[in-house]
């Protein structure tokens, strides 16, 4: 095995979406962009105890997984991301050392309101389809 390959590092996030058809959204601390609540998968976690804890970590509340709704690829960066449509089990919301604000979302806020490689993400999640594939800089999608 070639231990100088460039490793490859994957994160989940969850888009959970509400009775009234509105997305939540967290607002980051470090940089103050809206994304889907989610994080980076610890090493030997496996794919649904990190989403839950990254989840539970950033608002309080507990999800169970429904569907995997996208594969996306920040080509800059080498992060793999795995989007997962959820709903909510139990908890309280709350903020988090991480996230400075929660808040439900439309479609339309949604796409004013985050950068288009995580707007297209939630988007993506409200389809009923396969999984979507895509990539991106880390801010906008890169088209093939």
């Amino acid at each position: 095995m070639n231990t100088t390959a460039p490793r490859h590092s994957v994160s989940v996030a969850a888009t959970i979406v509400d009775s009234q058809g509105r997305i939540l959204a967290v607002q980051r601390r470090d940089n103050a962009r809206w994304e889907p609540p989610g994080g980076v998968l610890e090493l030997g976690e496996s794919i649904d105890h990190g989403l839950r804890r990254e989840v539970e970590e950033e608002t309080g509340l507990l999800i169970e997984p429904e569907a995997l709704t996208g594969v996306y690829k920040n080509m800059r960066l080498g992060i793999v991301a795995l989007v997962f449509r959820c709903r909510i089990t139990g908890g309280v919301s709350r903020t988090s050392d991480e996230t400075s604000r929660l808040r439900w979302m439309t479609p339309d806020e949604v796409r004013q309101n985050m950068a288009e490689a995580y707007a297209v993400r939630v988007l993506d999640a409200l389809n009923d389809g396969p999984p979507a594939i895509r990539a991106h800089d880390g801010r906008i999608l890169l088209h093939a």
